[in-house]
Protein backbone atom coordinates (compact mmCIF):
# COMPACT_ATOMS: atom_id res chain seq x y z
CA UNK A 1 0.00 0.00 0.00
CA UNK A 2 1.59 2.94 -0.92
CA UNK A 3 1.47 6.24 1.54
CA UNK A 4 -1.25 8.16 -0.12
CA UNK A 5 -3.97 5.09 0.46
CA UNK A 6 -2.26 4.89 4.02
CA UNK A 7 -3.05 8.36 4.49
CA UNK A 8 -6.95 7.76 3.38
CA UNK A 9 -7.52 5.16 5.23
CA UNK A 10 -5.80 6.59 8.45
CA UNK A 11 -7.78 9.77 7.78
CA UNK A 12 -11.71 7.71 7.25
CA UNK A 13 -10.77 5.69 10.41
CA UNK A 14 -10.37 8.56 12.34
CA UNK A 15 -13.93 10.27 10.78
CA UNK A 16 -15.70 6.49 11.42
CA UNK A 17 -13.85 6.44 15.43
CA UNK A 18 -14.98 9.99 16.04
CA UNK A 19 -18.49 9.71 14.70
CA UNK A 20 -18.98 6.37 16.58
CA UNK A 21 -17.88 7.66 19.72
CA UNK A 22 -20.82 10.18 19.80
CA UNK A 23 -23.54 7.50 18.29
CA UNK A 24 -22.38 5.52 21.49
CA UNK A 25 -22.62 7.97 23.51
CA UNK A 26 -19.09 8.45 24.63
CA UNK A 27 -18.57 12.10 23.39
CA UNK A 28 -21.10 14.51 22.70
CA UNK A 29 -20.63 17.13 20.47
CA UNK A 30 -17.17 18.42 19.54
CA UNK A 31 -15.95 17.09 22.59
CA UNK A 32 -12.87 15.07 22.50
CA UNK A 33 -10.55 14.07 19.74
CA UNK A 34 -7.97 11.60 18.84
CA UNK A 35 -5.28 10.78 16.64
CA UNK A 36 -3.05 8.35 15.02
CA UNK A 37 0.68 8.85 14.30
CA UNK A 38 1.54 9.74 10.55
CA UNK A 39 4.82 10.22 8.83
CA UNK A 40 6.97 12.18 11.20
CA UNK A 41 4.36 13.61 13.33
CA UNK A 42 0.26 12.70 13.69
CA UNK A 43 -3.57 13.06 12.03
CA UNK A 44 -5.49 14.73 14.32
CA UNK A 45 -8.98 15.92 14.27
CA UNK A 46 -9.30 19.52 14.05
CA UNK A 47 -10.53 21.72 16.64
CA UNK A 48 -15.09 22.89 17.35
CA UNK A 49 -15.81 20.96 14.26
CA UNK A 50 -18.73 18.08 14.58
CA UNK A 51 -17.79 15.04 14.25
CA UNK A 52 -20.62 14.47 11.55
CA UNK A 53 -18.64 17.25 9.44
CA UNK A 54 -15.72 16.10 9.48
CA UNK A 55 -14.23 15.41 6.03
CA UNK A 56 -10.86 13.50 5.20
CA UNK A 57 -9.42 17.36 4.35
CA UNK A 58 -10.69 18.45 7.58
CA UNK A 59 -8.16 16.20 9.72
CA UNK A 60 -4.52 18.12 10.64
CA UNK A 61 -1.19 16.68 9.98
CA UNK A 62 0.95 17.98 12.87
CA UNK A 63 4.39 17.66 12.77
CA UNK A 64 6.41 16.44 16.13
CA UNK A 65 7.41 20.44 16.38
CA UNK A 66 3.74 21.70 16.23
CA UNK A 67 3.80 22.62 12.63
CA UNK A 68 0.60 22.20 10.49
CA UNK A 69 -0.74 23.71 6.94
CA UNK A 70 -4.35 23.47 6.94
CA UNK A 71 -6.73 25.95 7.30
CA UNK A 72 -8.24 24.42 10.43
CA UNK A 73 -6.39 24.15 13.43
CA UNK A 74 -5.75 21.24 15.42
CA UNK A 75 -7.34 20.15 18.62
CA UNK A 76 -6.88 22.52 21.14
CA UNK A 77 -5.05 19.75 22.89
CA UNK A 78 -2.89 18.74 20.31
CA UNK A 79 0.20 19.35 22.45
CA UNK A 80 -0.62 16.20 24.70
CA UNK A 81 -0.71 13.71 21.96
CA UNK A 82 1.96 15.45 20.61
CA UNK A 83 3.93 15.22 23.78
CA UNK A 84 2.77 11.33 24.84
CA UNK A 85 3.89 9.99 20.84
CA UNK A 86 7.36 11.83 22.13
CA UNK A 87 7.67 9.95 25.39
CA UNK A 88 6.10 6.57 24.31
CA UNK A 89 7.17 4.84 20.91
CA UNK A 90 4.85 1.72 21.68
CA UNK A 91 1.91 3.90 20.97
CA UNK A 92 0.41 4.45 17.85
CA UNK A 93 -3.34 6.06 18.93
CA UNK A 94 -4.98 8.24 21.23
CA UNK A 95 -8.37 8.94 22.00
CA UNK A 96 -9.26 11.53 24.27
CA UNK A 97 -12.91 11.56 25.19
CA UNK A 98 -15.40 13.36 27.83
CA UNK A 99 -17.34 10.23 29.15
CA UNK A 100 -20.04 10.36 31.66
CA UNK A 101 -18.68 8.14 34.32
CA UNK A 102 -15.27 8.89 33.39
CA UNK A 103 -15.36 12.56 34.33
CA UNK A 104 -17.18 12.22 37.01
CA UNK A 105 -14.52 9.83 38.57
CA UNK A 106 -11.92 12.78 37.27
CA UNK A 107 -14.09 15.37 39.37
CA UNK A 108 -13.55 13.47 42.26
CA UNK A 109 -9.76 13.44 41.55
CA UNK A 110 -9.13 9.89 42.12
CA UNK A 111 -7.62 7.06 40.67
CA UNK A 112 -9.70 4.16 39.05
CA UNK A 113 -8.47 0.87 41.58
CA UNK A 114 -8.60 -2.33 40.77
CA UNK A 115 -12.39 -2.85 41.00
CA UNK A 116 -12.41 -4.97 38.02
CA UNK A 117 -9.88 -7.55 36.39
CA UNK A 118 -10.34 -5.70 33.17
CA UNK A 119 -8.35 -2.93 34.47
CA UNK A 120 -5.50 -4.73 33.23
CA UNK A 121 -6.19 -3.73 29.73
CA UNK A 122 -4.92 -0.06 30.52
CA UNK A 123 -1.44 -2.01 31.51
CA UNK A 124 -1.39 -1.97 35.39
CA UNK A 125 -3.20 -2.16 39.13
CA UNK A 126 -5.24 1.19 38.51
CA UNK A 127 -5.97 3.99 36.39
CA UNK A 128 -4.46 7.13 37.28
CA UNK A 129 -5.78 10.47 37.67
CA UNK A 130 -3.55 13.16 36.62
CA UNK A 131 -3.36 16.34 38.38
CA UNK A 132 -5.86 19.30 37.18
CA UNK A 133 -4.02 22.07 34.71
CA UNK A 134 -6.34 23.77 32.03
CA UNK A 135 -6.92 22.54 28.55
CA UNK A 136 -4.75 22.71 25.41
CA UNK A 137 -1.47 23.84 28.16
CA UNK A 138 1.65 22.32 28.30
CA UNK A 139 1.29 21.87 32.32
CA UNK A 140 -1.41 19.32 31.35
CA UNK A 141 0.76 17.79 28.77
CA UNK A 142 3.24 16.66 31.23
CA UNK A 143 0.73 15.81 33.89
CA UNK A 144 -1.10 13.37 31.60
CA UNK A 145 2.63 12.00 30.39
CA UNK A 146 3.38 11.08 33.95
CA UNK A 147 0.25 9.69 34.85
CA UNK A 148 0.48 7.74 31.43
CA UNK A 149 4.17 6.07 32.77
CA UNK A 150 3.57 2.19 32.88
CA UNK A 151 -0.40 2.34 31.81
CA UNK A 152 -2.59 3.00 28.52
CA UNK A 153 -4.96 5.02 30.09
CA UNK A 154 -5.42 7.75 32.47
CA UNK A 155 -7.76 10.32 33.77
CA UNK A 156 -7.54 13.95 33.58
CA UNK A 157 -8.92 16.14 36.83
CA UNK A 158 -11.93 18.06 36.21
CA UNK A 159 -11.88 16.88 32.48
CA UNK A 160 -11.54 13.48 31.14
CA UNK A 161 -10.19 10.20 29.91
CA UNK A 162 -7.30 9.09 27.78
CA UNK A 163 -7.02 5.98 26.54
CA UNK A 164 -4.03 4.78 23.83
CA UNK A 165 -2.91 1.73 22.00
CA UNK A 166 -1.10 0.47 19.15
CA UNK A 167 -4.05 1.44 16.80
CA UNK A 168 -6.85 3.46 16.92
CA UNK A 169 -9.15 0.48 17.45
CA UNK A 170 -7.14 -0.76 20.19
CA UNK A 171 -7.50 2.99 21.63
CA UNK A 172 -11.09 3.58 21.13
CA UNK A 173 -11.70 0.08 22.83
CA UNK A 174 -9.92 0.79 25.80
CA UNK A 175 -11.53 4.03 26.00
CA UNK A 176 -14.92 2.41 26.03
CA UNK A 177 -14.07 -0.29 28.32
CA UNK A 178 -12.45 2.40 31.29
CA UNK A 179 -16.06 4.44 30.96
CA UNK A 180 -17.70 0.88 31.97
CA UNK A 181 -15.06 0.50 34.52
CA UNK A 182 -15.96 3.65 35.85
CA UNK A 183 -19.31 3.32 35.92
CA UNK A 184 -18.93 -0.02 37.49
CA UNK A 185 -17.11 1.50 40.15
CA UNK A 186 -18.82 4.31 41.24
CA UNK A 187 -21.92 2.25 41.56
CA UNK A 188 -20.30 -0.44 43.30
CA UNK A 189 -19.01 2.08 45.43
CA UNK A 190 -22.52 3.90 45.81
CA UNK A 191 -24.20 0.31 46.94
CA UNK A 192 -21.33 -0.24 49.39
CA UNK A 193 -17.75 -0.56 50.11
CA UNK A 194 -16.14 -2.13 46.98
CA UNK A 195 -13.96 -5.13 47.15
CA UNK A 196 -10.74 -4.52 45.70
CA UNK A 197 -8.16 -7.08 43.46
CA UNK A 198 -4.88 -7.48 45.33
CA UNK A 199 -1.85 -6.93 42.86
CA UNK A 200 -1.16 -10.73 42.69
CA UNK A 201 -4.52 -10.99 40.95
CA UNK A 202 -4.12 -8.09 38.90
CA UNK A 203 -0.60 -9.62 38.00
CA UNK A 204 -1.88 -13.12 37.18
CA UNK A 205 -4.55 -11.35 34.96
CA UNK A 206 -2.15 -9.31 33.16
CA UNK A 207 0.09 -12.86 32.58
CA UNK A 208 -3.06 -14.33 30.80
CA UNK A 209 -3.80 -11.37 28.91
CA UNK A 210 -0.12 -11.71 27.32
CA UNK A 211 -0.21 -15.51 27.07
CA UNK A 212 -4.29 -14.88 25.00
CA UNK A 213 -2.21 -12.21 23.14
CA UNK A 214 0.42 -14.67 21.87
CA UNK A 215 -2.52 -17.49 21.36
CA UNK A 216 -0.83 -19.24 23.77
CA UNK A 217 -3.93 -19.25 26.43
CA UNK A 218 -5.64 -22.90 27.47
Amino acid sequence: MNPAETSALLRQALIDLMQGLVARGINRGASGNASVRHGHGMLITPSALLPDALTPESLVAVDMDGSYDNPLKPSSEWRIHRDIYAARPDLQAIVHTHSTHAVTLACLREDLPPVHYMIAMAGGRDIRCAGYATFGTERLSRLAVRALEGRKACLLANHGLLACGGSLAEAATLAEEVEHLCEVYLKARAAGTPVLLSDDDIAEVMERFERYRRGQLD
